[in-house]
Formats: C-alpha cells, sequence, structure tokens
C-alpha cells in the first residue's frame, strides 16, 4: 500500500518489500540452520554417547540461536525504521501527496487516524478528499516547522556576527536581517495555510458525521477545491530563501578579505 508514489524507484520498492518481513525471516533463518544440523546428525547417530552430544548440542544451538536471532531482529528493525525515515524525508522534500500519505501515518494524530479510517469506511468520496487534505495538512506542518528551525539558525548567526570583533560584518548582518523577515513572512505563511487547511478536515468530518449524500458530498468537494496543486507557497520559498542565503554569504566571502573570509567562514559552519 506504500509503493504508489511516483518518487520511488523499482529499487525503493523492492527493499521496501524485503524489509517488511525481513525482521522475522531474519530471527529464523538466524535460530535454525545450527539446531536443524545436530539434529539430522542426532537422527543418524549409532552411538548412546554421541546421541546425547548431540541432543545436547541440539539444545544449546536452539537456545545461543534464539539470542543471536533476537538480536538480528532488533538490527533488522532499527534498519528499517532509519531507511523508512530518510524515504519519509525524501517524499516531503517537494511536498506530500495522498498517495504518499501511508508513509506519514505515524505524523498523524490519533483523531485524524480515526477519522480516516471511520470516512473510509463510511464515504470512499470523501475519504480521498480527507486523504488529500491530510496530506496538505502534513506538509504544512513540515514547512512551518523547517521555517521556525532557519530563523532559530538565523538568530544565531545574527549573534554570532554582532561578536566578532576586528571584522566588518556590517553587511553580512544586513542580510541576515532581511533573511529574517523573509523567514517570519514564510512562518506567517504557512500558519495561516495550516488553519486553512485544518478548516478544511473538520468540515469534511463534519460532512461525514452527518452522514451527506452523494449530491452534499459532490457539493462539499467542490467548496474543498483541489488541494494537490495547492503545495504551500511557503515550501517554495523556504527553498529559494535558503539558497538566497548561501549565495549572499558566498558573494560577501569573495569580496572580503582575510578577517572578513575568516568571520564568514564562522557564521557558515554552525
Amino acid at each position: 500500500m506504500m509503493e504508489r508514489s511516483d518518487k520511488l524507484t523499482q529499487r525503493d520498492r523492492m527493499m521496501m518489500r524485503a524489509l517488511r518481513h525481513a525482521p522475522w525471516l531474519s530471527f529464523f533463518l538466524v535460530m535454525l540452520p545450527a539446531p536443524i544440523v545436530f539434529f539430522l546428525l542426532y537422527l543418524f547417530s549409532t552411538t548412546i554417547e554421541g546421541a546425547a552430544i548431540l541432543i545436547f548440542l541440539t539444545l544449546g544451538s536452539l537456545v545461543a540461536g534464539s539470542i543471536l536471532g533476537l538480536i538480528a531482529v532488533i538490527f533488522m528493525l532499527v534498519y528499517r525504521s532509519r531507511w523508512m525515515k530518510r524515504m519519509r524525508e525524501r517524499l516531503a522534500s517537494d511536498g506530500i501527496t495522498a498517495d504518499e500519505l501511508d508513509w506519514f501515518m505515524k505524523d498523524l494524530t490519533t483523531a485524524e487516524r480515526q477519522s480516516l479510517k471511520s470516512i473510509e469506511a463510511q464515504n470512499p468520496l470523501l475519504a480521498d478528499a480527507y486523504r488529500e487534505t491530510l496530506a496538505a495538512r502534513l506538509t504544512a506542518s513540515r514547512v512551518l516547522a523547517s521555517a521556525k528551525r532557519e530563523l532559530l539558525h538565523v538568530e544565531r548567526r545574527i549573534n554570532r556576527a554582532a561578536l566578532l570583533q576586528g571584522t566588518n560584518t556590517a553587511g553580512l548582518q544586513e542580510e541576515l536581517r532581511a533573511d529574517r523577515s523573509r523567514l517570519e513572512r514564510v512562518r506567517d505563511e504557512g500558519a495561516t495555510y495550516l488553519a486553512e487547511v485544518q478548516a478544511r478536515l473538520q468540515m469534511i468530518e463534519a460532512t461525514a458525521s452527518r452522514g451527506a449524500s452523494f449530491a452534499e458530498t459532490d457539493m462539499a468537494l467542490k467548496r474543498l477545491g483541489n488541494i494537490r496543486d495547492q503545495m504551500p507557497l511557503a515550501l517554495e520559498a523556504a527553498r529559494m530563501e535558503q539558497e538566497a542565503r548561501f549565495e549572499v554569504e558566498d558573494d560577501l566571502r569573495r569580496a572580503a578579505g582575510g578577517g572578513g573570509e575568516r568571520a564568514l567562514t564562522g557564521t557558515r559552519e554552525e
């Protein structure tokens, strides 16, 4: 169910299918070989002493294999979790779509997951709209969180530039303050979009709770509009702001010499 996105390559799909069952298969692959070998040797043993040793080795290897199998399961679960995290970040880089929502179910609230399950059982048409709106909500939330993180980084750069002695950082501070203003605008736009999307979620939930007819559902969907094509402008704005800031800092570094270059380098390292 998590393999419909066009952003996924064939290798990604194969990896996902393998990791879905790998933790539990790894347990048996690690645990069983040695006990099976010793047990087969026990069946074909011809002496009592040999049989006793082999049955002891069978039980011992079963215990040791179980421990190693549990370690393998833990390792595979951790690896799968990290791989899934990298995939989610890649999928979310240009916005989350309804087809990719299954990758981000952990990011939904309990109420949203319950509402989605209920609406899918009652009205598939509304469920599609709800999934679209949930994807937009996740994208807006990520954009807002990213803008807040960038604001913190810019504030730290401004403070560090102000503490530098013997270098001309006025130009850099001016550019950083401009970045801060633009990021604050991105943050505000993201918050506004998030509030709008949350209102749409409530509208769909209210429509579903009333047991709306097909005509009412169609009218509600028209009012919602096509959310997939309404990607938050803040997402692209945040990306452009980051690229512009790096370009400005590079220009200032090339223009400055000596101490100015060291100041800019210290600012970029954080």
